[in-house]
């Protein structure tokens, strides 16, 4: 299979926004985010970008909201750092799925317990 220039970009913009909103954001409402991976369309118009949020469910909400809010900036500061002609349209969606699976390992030691 051709590595195509979509992977490249995911993994640039996977790069360039995990140091960009971990080390660079200065927002209270943002609590250890760590961006999980990123989908851009196959036109690369659009950037999927899944975040994990360590915390409850008031901490994913509020940085969530913090990252769409700061998006214009966000897209800004990738496009001054990478030589992207044009810089995709970013999504941030939240990614539970670590949070799913401590539950579901949660839950299989609480089955093997009981036998």
């Amino acid at each position: 299979m051709a590595y195509r220039r979509a992977d490249r970009v995911n993994a640039l913009l996977q790069r360039e926004l995990a140091t960009l909103i971990s080390e660079e954001l200065r927002d209270p409402r943002i609590s250890f985010p760590t961006v999980t991976s990123v989908e851009t369309a196959s036109d690369l118009q659009t950037a999927r970008v899944f975040v994990s949020v360590l915390g409850d469910d008031d901490a994913v909400t509020s940085t969530m909201r913090a990252l769409n809010e700061a998006r214009p900036y966000i897209r800004h500061e990738v496009g001054e750092r990478t030589d992207l002609r044009f810089v995709p349209e970013i999504e941030f969606i939240s990614d539970r799925s670590a949070a799913r699976a401590a539950r579901i390992s949660q839950l299989l030691r609480e089955a093997n317990g009981d036998r």
